[in-house]
């Protein structure tokens, strides 16, 4: 007889599914909350001064990493340099940004582990974890779609810890947890 944690019994597919369904709606939860104030901020007039067209797409996903806690890395910016993090500060989105990633993770976790029936800490804790399968995916791909180069100055989120950080540790972390909440709730 088994146990409900084989491996063969783990929601690969699931999960996985649910990490890159949470890091696209993160990214459309952001674009939704700042690609207004984006689209009409120096920084994307000063690229479009210079590269002709908006970057609106790219700077939301700037501030979408922000919101990982990852930084944005430049190269080839002597005289100007933008902050590393748009979120917060005086001049920053509102903090409660930083919330977004955590919450959707959570949500996740709690759907898979309440989708495969999960009823051990363990079992949904696994569970959930495993939405990093489909979260880092993504999350290393967008540290390159969202770079913005201009002349020869360009600036990305941090490829390292954009996988390290964005892709591994917040769906291991809040996925995980939101899975131990669907083994402990009805």
């Amino acid at each position: 007889m088994s146990s409900p944690t084989d491996a063969e019994s783990r929601p690969y597919v699931e999960s996985a599914a649910a990490g890159v369904g949470a890091w696209v709606l993160g990214y459309l939860v952001t674009y939704l909350l700042v690609a207004t104030e984006i689209e009409s901020s120096p920084l994307n007039d000063l690229i479009e001064f210079f590269g002709g067209d908006s970057a609106t797409y790219e700077l939301v996903g700037w501030v979408f990493y922000n919101a990982h806690l990852v930084d944005v890395t430049y190269t080839g910016i002597d005289l100007f340099s933008p902050p590393p993090s748009f979120v917060g500060g005086e001049d920053g989105f509102t903090a409660l940004l930083y919330v977004v990633p955590p919450a959707l993770l959570l949500v996740g976790g709690l759907a898979v582990g309440r989708y495969r029936g999960v009823t051990g800490a363990n079992e949904g804790a696994v569970a959930g974890a495993l939405l990093a399968a489909g979260y880092v995916l993504p999350s290393a791909a967008g540290a390159f779609v969202f770079t913005v180069s201009v002349g020869g100055a360009a600036g990305s989120p941090d490829p390292l810890t954009a996988v390290v950080v964005a892709g591994l540790f917040y769906p291991l972390v809040f996925g995980a947890l939101g899975g131990i909440a669907a083994s402990v709730t009805d």
